[in-house]
């Protein structure tokens, strides 16, 4: 599996990244929302240098001429709810592919333990395509693994990239274990250091979701 960390080259990347994590800026939830749109699109235009392109002839007012356009079958799936700004953000550069929702949510036990739950999925056929799994915050990797494999009901992709703002080593080293036997690519903007208590990444930015969307019961 071949993990690539966006942040190991400086970029414009950072601004955009400084601004989620501050708490004097993502308060303002239509601020953090774009943020989080804009890394996707960052990320999205990474992604897209390494799938497959056919060459097309297209008519322009003056002439022919030809153009590279993408080959592969895109299906851009996310994990609801904080996972919507960043699926928008790679939806408008990959506005042509299907989409997939799959429901998670994490609950933590009398005894400190956390389990993960998947309750609701929507995806398209995915047998042969290239499947996007894009979530801000990949904490343990347990939502993003078994969103995978609730995917797959639906059939199995040719090649899969997961996408995550912010990584922890754990969560990093989880799915590196876990995808060790499929054609994927994980994709970073950032890599923390480490997971507190309570599962969250340090120094991270607080609950994605939360600062999107407002607080939960």
């Amino acid at each position: 599996m071949q993990i690539i960390n966006l942040s190991d080259r400086p970029s414009v990347l950072g601004q955009y990244l400084k601004e989620i994590r501050s708490v004097d800026i993502q308060s303002d939830p239509l601020r953090f929302r774009h943020n989080i749109a804009r890394i996707g699109w960052l990320m999205a235009y990474e992604i897209s240098r390494t799938l497959r392109y056919t060459a097309q002839t297209v008519r322009t007012p003056l002439a022919t001429t030809t153009v590279s356009v993408p080959a592969d079958a895109v299906v851009l799936a996310t994990i609801l709810r904080a996972g919507l700004p960043l699926h928008q953000g790679f939806l408008d550069v990959f506005d042509r592919a299907e989409n997939a929702f799959v429901s998670a949510f994490r609950e933590e036990s009398a005894d400190g333990r956390l389990s993960i739950h998947v309750e609701y999925k929507a995806a398209p056929d995915l047998n042969g395509k290239t499947l996007l799994l894009v979530d801000p915050m990949l904490a343990t990797g347990g939502s993003m693994h078994l969103a995978y494999e609730a995917l797959l009901q639906n059939g199995t992709p040719a090649h899969l990239h997961l996408a995550s703002v912010i990584a922890s080593p754990q969560g990093v080293d989880f799915i590196r274990n876990r995808f060790a036997d499929t054609d994927a690519t994980l994709w970073v903007a950032a890599m923390d250091e480490t997971l507190n208590d309570q599962a969250y990444i340090v120094p991270g930015l607080g609950d994605a979701g939360d600062l999107a969307f407002g607080c939960k019961l």
